[in-house]
Formats: C-alpha cells, structure tokens, sequence
C-alpha cells in the first residue's frame, strides 16, 4: 500500500450561524483511522476478537452499541448479522463475562412491533457508519436513520423519520428485573434496569432517564409479550415504554439519555452536566474531540494506511477499560455506587477488567502514558479492598469466578516503584499480602487457590483437585517477585523480603528436567504421568507446557539455566514456531476457540490469541539472539493483525491484545512489570512521537525501514550508540530520542553479549 505521512492536526468543528447540525472537518483526523468494528467478525467457535463496536469515551462509564444478537447474548454485535434490535447501552467487558446493567433504544414506523424478534431491521455495512465518538445505522424495513454519539455517562440519539402517520420509539429494559415511567408533560422516559451476569449487591439498579424533544401522541407500555396501551407505567420481569407520534419526511427525534448507578436523581444530573442544552452536532464534536486529544498522544508518521488503521484502533481499544465506575455528585465530589457492599461512598472506582490478561501490557500502557489515570485506578483498587475484603482480579461489576492468579500485585507494583503516588499503597499492600494467605471460597479467582499447598510446598500440586495448577504455581511465583520489588521499596521487615524473594523462585519446583518443560506436579514430588506437552488446559490455562513454560517473566535467566543454558532456551523456543499446530484437547472434551486459533495462524505451537505467551517472542533478546525477535514480532504485526472485523487472531480481551500491537509497533515491550525496562523488537513506523503526561516528548524513530528491513543493526538513545536490548522507563520519560537503524540482514554481533541482556532476577 501507498505509505501515509499522517500530520497530526486539531480537529476543527464549524458550527453553521444558527446552532446548526454540520460538522466540517478540513483534514483526516486520528479518529477516522479508528474502526469500532475491528475484531466484530467472531463467534463462540472462532474469535477474530470478539469485539464490539463500543461507541463511548475513553474509560466511559457507558458504552453504546448496535445490538445484532438477542438479549443476554454475549455475542451483542456480529459482523456477519443481517439485522439489529435496538442500540443498547452496554458495559459488557467480554462476551464470556457478559453483559450487566443494558437497556435500549429502537425506532419502528407502521404496525408496533415491540419485541426483540419482530421488531428487528435489516441493515446494511454499508449503510452503516462507525466512530468511537459516533454511530450511524439505516433501519431499513422503517426507512429510519438512527445516529448516537456519547459521553462518559450520557449520549444523545438522533432518529431521522419519514412521512408517517405511526412511528415510534421504544426503550427496552430487558429482563431481569426492570421498570419504566413515561412522563408526557416532561417528555421523558425514566425508570431502572437490573439485569446482570452475577457480581452485584441484592440493591443493584441502573437508573435511567430519556428526554425527547417531540411531544407523545401515544404511550404503551410491555411486560413480556404482553402490551398494554395508554400505559404509563410498568415494572416487572422484563417491561419496555413506547411512545408514538406523526412524523414528516426527514423529520429528526432527538433523545438524551443518561443513567446512574446510585439514584434517579444522579441519572438526571449526569444528563443535565454532561450534555444540558448542547446540540447532536455540539456533542459530537466534543466526543471526537476527546479522542483526539488522546490518539494524539501517540503520533505516528510512515507506515501503510492498514498499518495506521490498525495502529489507531488498537490504542482506541487500549483506552476503554477498566471503565470509570465512579459520578460526580451534585456538590462536585467523586462518589460511587459499591459493586460489593451496595452502598454509595466517596472516592474513585474502576471496573470491568482482567488482570490475567490486562497485567501485561496495558497497565504498564498507563504506567507509561496515563500516570494520573492509573493513581485513580490504583485509589479504586484500594476502595475495592476496603468494601469487599479482597483485590478484584476479575470484576464485572463486581467479583467475578474467572481465571486464575493474584495479578493485581503487578500492577500495583509496577505503578508505585515507577513513581506514580497519590493512593493509599499501605492499604493496597496489606492488600497484597492478604492474596497471599488464602482465597474466597465463593469467588476462587479472589485470592490464591491453593495458597496453603503453595507456600507450604512451594507449588500447588497437581493431584489435588485444584485445577490448572502448574499455571498458578507460575503466576504466583510471578505475582511473589513484585511483592518483593515492592517490600524493598516500601521498606518492610527484611524476614518479609527474604520470604517473597524465596517464593518468587517457586518457578523452578515445577520445571522438569526431563522434559525441559514445565510440568504438573503431584504433592509426593514426583511429576504428573503420563505427561504431553501438548495438552491444553489441565495443569494449565488456557494454553499447553509449550505456551506456558514461558511464565518465568522474572528470572528468564534462571529458566534459561534449568534448560541447559542458551543454545538449548534457544532452540525450544524455536521448536514452538517451527513444528506443526499439534494440539491434544482432551482436557476439554473438544476444541475451544483458542486451540482453533492457533491452529489455522500457521505458527506452528505459538498461540498469539491467547495471552500467555504473548511476552515469549520477546525472549530472545535474553539470549544473545536478538534477531529472531525482530523477525518474529514483525511476522505477528504483518500476519495476525489488520483493521478488518476479521483483525484479531483470537480475543482481544480489555486492551491487551491491542496493547501488545501498540508497544510492539514502537519497538519495544514491558516482558516484566515490576521492573524499569522494556524489551527491543522491531518498529514499523518511520516515527513515533509520546507526548508523556510529564510535558516531554520521547520520539522512536527508524531509518531504512520497510516490510522487508525488519533487523536492527544499530540503536541510538540521544544521539549515542545503545548497545542494550532493553530501554529504561526513566529514559523515555526524561523526552529524546530512540532511533533503530533498520536493514534486510540480521545483525549478528549487536545484542549478544550479557551485559546487553534485559533485566533477570538471578542476575541481581
């Protein structure tokens, strides 16, 4: 493709004289290189993602999408649909976690048709437009423009209507528990919806309201299939409003919504702060606005119009969890409503994130680019273990039983011993400490399951009825290092430091020198038998031996030790990309999309749509052979990413599969949170501006760059030759210069002595 030198330049709104409705823009803003619909093209069989197109601000606290699957589907939005049912708010962090606190808007024209089924419209891609800060769809069996655009907890909608003696809008509040009030003198719709996917207080509400600027000709209400008109008012299972009028030939309903979790009265002043008089057009030049100044602290100049795309809409991804669940009341304090003791109190909270997955690049993203965000983040972790007890490891909105490891002490760490203050880190400590120790019964991803087998054997076994052992033996032994990173720092009793340092090498009860591989391990000492490497799932998650022997983010020298030494680290991770996509499922029963991913890549064992060995490529650099990293880590970029709704090799789970592409395509990677570096790979942009929070810019730029000059054959910090596979954290954020010399043939001799080495924890 053509390259495209992108100039970053403000995005420029022309309101016309009177208020009107047109947005002018004289150049091509970051936005329109973002596509909500990248990664929409999945099922429950094959994830190219598993996205939706989330129409919201960065970090909102709502988001809106087209709804193409039926209530309560995970699968809200699929590129492959025909028709959609409504546009509903949504908070759904993953289809596999579903959705919580969803209501939605529908506009029907001629016979009423209120339920979901029926009252579906064909649509069209190509009749259909998608922004992060705005969504345009034709409802074409009612000749009906709908458009939205967002604020962090209101949108405004705008129908656009022909000639007809019958139209209508719906709100739907779906099942679960929901209630609806229509107000005619007011022109409003009010009520709450309660449905959820678990993880919530007994008070649980989502209060909403609606304000239309047209007068109700008609108002009906449903409850189930059951309509009941001149109806103001229902609440039951699952009830909806509906309101009618006569409508002319492009006439244009405008309705503003907002909600509350805490009260009716909050929804209303979410609505009247966030969007109060301002027009459709008012609104959505100030939401494109807001990303803009976001995208924009990333510029980014060469690279191929597909690269861009790809570039932008990962970094939109990175920029939407974990979603502010915190308002701002009426005397301006930040208050939330508690997903884990249901009460209403001061301060900051987040939610709806994996640390599984998220601990790996995006939080270091915001350790990096977004230090104010991130002491908030850290505050709301704080308040969650003041309201619930524990550190949320998975939250939506409240604890969720998913996955496994007590990864918040990553992030944690990360955050304070890079220098971001501002929470309360005795509290988040304690914290910490607490994971240690044991774990929620009732919630088992809360905690350390099988914390007592762990720190009284050093490994959870694998023959004692706790699943996946082998990999929570590995992340807790990761989880043990930022501890003690963090003990260090916060000077803690030596006898606490000396005990986490010893966990944090718990890695090795578990690697078997037979095998050269990590493996299940039974509570006598001997290894599980029989043993395939292969074998997904069972002492492991989500992933086989090969994909997670690689866990060892702390001390890669030492596992480079337990497998002889380089030319055999080496050569396994070789073998990984170099033997067939041989997997064993029995664990499952069948294959799960995971497998199937890596499977049809053609990358051999390495499974990049998962995240556990998302860091591996990065490990060569540990071994004197940085090159096979360039390679690789370019090979991924080209292969597994594009800006389609196919754009994903398997689900992008909260920003970190987009993370790895933005980190990835500046060249560098945070392999180990806890620690300062950042490890080389291969940029594929001509340059990269970071403009860092602190007022510095840091530029990563690359000469002789192309699809085919992917090897690094030198690297210059300020102007002075760098020697080093990693960066420093303090380096960026002092602002300069990183540039890569770039060829076609590997460079053999940079890179390849220890001393060029990234950070490991036997080395220290």
């Amino acid at each position: 493709m053509k390259k495209a030198n992108l100039i970053i330049l403000l995005f420029v709104a022309v309101l016309t004289a009177c208020g009107g409705e047109k947005v002018v823009s004289t150049e091509k803003t970051l936005v329109d290189f973002v596509n909500p619909l990248m990664g929409t093209d999945s099922d429950y069989s094959l994830s190219n993602g598993n996205t939706y197109p989330a129409i919201a601000l960065p970090w909102g606290m709502n988001f809106w999408t087209p709804q193409t699957g039926e209530m309560g589907n995970g699968w809200c939005y699929a590129y492959d649909a025909k028709k959609i049912r409504g546009i509903k708010q949504t908070h759904q962090p993953s289809p596999w976690i579903n959705d919580y606190a969803a209501f939605s808007l529908m506009a029907v024209t001629g016979d009423l048709k209120f339920k979901e089924d029926e009252r579906a419209s064909w649509f069209s891609h190509k009749a259909e437009v998608a922004k992060p800060n705005y969504y345009k769809v034709y409802l074409a069996d009612y000749d009906v423009t709908a458009e939205i655009t967002p604020t962090e907890r209101a949108a405004i909608f705008r129908f656009t209507f022909p000639e007809n003696e019958s139209s209508y809008i719906l709100l739907d509040g779906f099942f679960k528990g929901s209630e609806v009030t229509i107000l005619p003198k007011e022109r409003k719709i009010i009520g709450y919806c309660r449905n959820n996917s678990g993880g919530v207080p007994d008070n649980f509400h989502n209060y909403f309201v609606a304000e239309f600027d047209k007068e109700f000709e008609i108002t009906h209400t449903w409850s189930g299939d059951q309509l009941t008109e001149n109806s103001q008012k229902a609440s039951g299972e699952h009830v909806g409003a509906v309101i009618g009028f006569k409508t002319q030939k492009g006439e244009e309903v405008h309705v503003k919504v907002a909600s509350s979790f805490i009260s009716p009265e909050q929804a209303q002043l979410n609505l009247d702060r966030e969007i109060g008089a301002k027009n459709f057009a008012e609104l959505e030049t100030e939401a494109a606005m807001a990303w803009e100044k976001e995208l924009s602290r990333i510029r980014v100049e060469g690279g191929t119009d597909d690269q861009l795309k790809t570039f932008y809409s990962c970094l939109y991804r990175v920029l939407l969890f974990p979603r502010k669940f915190h308002e701002i009341n009426d005397k301006n304090e930040v208050i939330h409503y508690s997903p884990y003791n249901g009460e209403v109190l001061p301060g900051y909270m987040f939610t709806d994130n994996g640390f599984w997955d998220t601990f790996r690049a995006v939080f270091p993203f915001f350790t990096l680019m977004y230090p104010d965000i991130n002491a908030q983040i850290m505050e709301g972790l704080a308040n969650t273990y003041k309201e619930s007890g524990w550190l949320p490891e998975w939250a939506s909105p409240g604890h969720r039983g998913c996955m496994i490891g007590s990864n918040s002490a990553s992030l944690i760490a990360d955050s304070y011993l890079k220098g971001i203050r501002g929470y309360d880190i005795e509290t988040l400590y304690e914290a910490i400490l607490k994971n240690t120790k044991g774990y929620n019964e009732e919630v088992t991803s809360v905690g350390r399951f099988g914390a007592d087998y762990y720190n009284e054997l050093g490994y959870v076994p694998y023959n004692v009825n706790i699943n996946e052992n082998t990999a929570r033996t590995l992340e807790y032994a990761y989880a043990d290092f930022c501890i003690w990173k963090l003990a260090k720092e916060l000077g803690r009793p030596q006898a606490e430091i000396d005990l986490f340092a010893k966990r944090a090498q718990n890695f090795t009860n578990v690697f078997d020198n037979e095998s050269g591989l990590m493996r299940g391990k039974n509570e006598d000492g001997t290894f599980q038998s029989p043993f395939n490497p292969l074998k997904w799932g069972d002492a492991f998650t989500e992933g086989n031996s090969l994909h997670y022997t690689w866990s060892v983010f702390q001390d890669v020298n030492g596992l480079i030790d337990l497998m002889g030494g380089k030319e055999n680290f080496i050569s396994t991770l070789d073998g990984v990309f170099e033997m067939p996509p041989k997997f064993d499922d029995s664990y499952y029963g069948g294959v799960i999309h995971e497998i199937r991913e890596m499977q049809i890549a053609n990358m051999g064992n390495y499974a990049h749509g998962n995240q556990p060995i998302q860091h591996m490529i990065y490990l060569y650099n540990y071994a004197g052979e940085p090159w096979k990293t360039q390679t690789r880590v370019r090979e991924v970029m080209d292969k597994l990413y594009t800006p389609q709704a196919d754009g994903y090799c398997g689900d992008e789970d909260n920003g970190q599969t987009s993370a790895w592409y933005v980190f990835s395509s500046m060249g560098f990677y945070p392999v180990c949170p806890g620690t300062d570096e950042y490890v080389f790979g291969s940029p594929i942009f001509d340059k990269i501006t970071l403009s860092l929070e602190n007022g510095k810019t840091f530029t990563v730029s690359s000469t002789e760059n192309s699809s085919d000059h992917v090897f690094v054959q030198d690297i210059q910090l300020n102007g002075e030759s760098y020697p080093f596979n990693f960066i420093k954290h303090n380096d960026i954020l002092k602002g300069g210069s990183l540039e890569f010399n770039m060829s076609a043939e590997p460079n053999k001799e940079r890179g390849t002595s220890e001393d060029s080495f990234p950070y490991s924890m036997s080395n220290e």
